[in-house]
C-alpha cells in the first residue's frame, strides 16, 4: 500500500521526498515513513519511468529532489488501484485509499471496490454474530463484539450510501 500512497501523493504535481513522507503520515495516522522505505520505492519508480527527479532549490540555500508523475506512472497508479482482491478488501487502509482516490477511478470500478469490500463485511458480519452466540465472551468480551458489530454495520450503510451516488 505504501506504494500506492507515494503515487497517489504526486497526482496534484512534484514533491520532495520529505513532503512525500509527511503527507504518507497524515494520510495513514500512523508515524513519519522512514527514509528506508520512501527512498528506496522512489528509486525504484525512477527505474520504471512512473515518476522523474530533478533538482530544485530548497528554502534554506540547499538542492532538493524534486519527484513527478509521470503519464505512465498515472496509468500504473489507476491499474493498481482498479485492483481490489479480497486480500485488499480485507483492509481498511487499502480499502479508504481507494475510496479516496474515487474520482480518478471509473464508476464501474468503483461499484466493484464497493461490492468486494462489502462482501468481505457481510461474511465478517456473519462470524461475529456467530461468536457472539458460540461464546460466553463476558461483560467485556461481549462489549468488544457489539462494537464490532455495530463498525461493521456503520460501515456497510457507509457503502449503501455510496452505492447510490457512485
Amino acid at each position: 500500500m505504501n506504494d500506492l500512497l507515494v503515487l497517489a501523493n504526486l497526482l496534484p504535481g512534484p514533491r520532495h521526498g520529505y513532503a512525500l513522507k509527511k503527507q504518507a503520515s497524515l494520510v495513514t495516522g500512523r508515524g513519519e515513513m522512514h527514509n528506508n522505505l520512501i527512498y528506496p520505492l522512489l528509486r525504484r519508480f525512477q527505474e520504471k519511468s512512473w515518476i522523474t527527479k530533478r533538482a530544485a532549490p530548497g528554502q534554506r540555500g540547499q538542492t532538493r529532489s524534486m519527484y513527478t508523475l509521470t503519464k505512465k506512472g498515472k496509468q500504473e497508479l489507476l491499474r493498481r488501484l482498479g485492483q481490489f482482491s479480497q486480500k485488499e478488501a480485507a483492509s481498511e487502509n487499502n480499502f479508504r485509499l481507494r475510496v479516496g482516490l474515487f474520482d480518478f477511478l471509473d464508476p464501474e470500478t468503483r461499484q466493484r471496490i464497493l461490492s468486494e469490500r462489502d462482501a468481505w463485511l457481510t461474511s465478517r458480519q456473519e462470524r461475529v454474530a456467530r461468536l457472539s452466540t458460540a461464546l460466553n465472551a463476558g461483560r467485556w468480551g461481549g462489549e468488544v463484539l457489539s462494537f464490532l458489530a455495530q463498525q461493521i454495520r456503520m460501515e456497510r450503510n457507509w457503502i449503501s450510501r455510496m452505492k447510490r451516488i457512485v
